[in-house]
């Protein structure tokens, strides 16, 4: 089986995404998708998954060839769990990533995108500890509108962006960035080689980056 290169969209559905912003994200993630079938190189290794945060989390799409993925409709209710996002994310990760051994070579490193509007309502202190036991090679997160809490964010990656409207051309502009830097990360897998932060496309006028 060829070596995967896996991507886990973790994405805020908690009540204040209600409206414009759910849609978006549901049309940003059709349109990263579409975008993706483009490209030969991650036609060739991409796999995606999307976890959701409300009041719970929940995988709801599991690790996915792209060309079977078939995007989810979002809810936006509840409260915000990043810390059990995280948790998830990391069973998700000891479960679907194939792990090398010293006869054969397993997946890439995995590439996982946050995106949330708010500030955590659980223990995410806990979650994150869980995920940082795992070994990935992006972690990118977007602090979308002016409530959502970068600072919390930069404690789990140092690559964190700044979304300061949760319009729809922000957060389609978001998704696009995600696009192109899942398709950087699959021609350098192509090429042999892990994906890196030093990696990352030129963030879009739309996203200040704090990096």
């Amino acid at each position: 089986m060829p070596r995967r290169l896996p991507i886990y969209l973790v994405l805020d559905t908690s009540g204040s995404m209600l409206g414009e912003p759910i849609t978006a994200v549901e049309n940003g993630v059709d349109n990263l998708v579409s975008s993706l079938r483009q490209d030969p190189h991650a036609l060739e290794s991409a796999y995606l998954s999307v976890i959701c945060f409300d009041n719970e989390a929940t995988q709801v799409v599991p690790l996915t060839d792209l060309n079977d993925f078939q995007t989810p409709h979002f809810t936006a209710r509840g409260l915000t769990s990043l810390g059990k996002a995280l948790k998830l994310l990391a069973d998700r990760l000891d479960n679907e990533v194939t792990k090398s051994t010293t006869t054969v070579k397993g997946d890439w490193k995995p590439l996982v995108f946050i995106f949330t509007d708010g500030a955590p309502n659980d223990a995410w202190e806990e979650g994150l500890a869980e995920f940082k036991k795992r070994k990935v090679g992006i972690v990118v997160a977007c602090a979308a509108g002016p409530d959502a809490d970068d600072t919390i964010l930069q404690q789990i990656t140092e690559n964190v962006v700044r979304l300061e409207t949760m319009d729809s051309a922000g957060i389609r502009a978001f998704f696009r960035w995600v696009s192109a830097s899942i398709s950087t990360g699959s021609q350098l897998v192509d090429a042999g080689q892990n994906t890196t932060g030093n990696d990352l496309p030129a963030v879009p006028d739309e996203l200040h980056p704090l990096f």
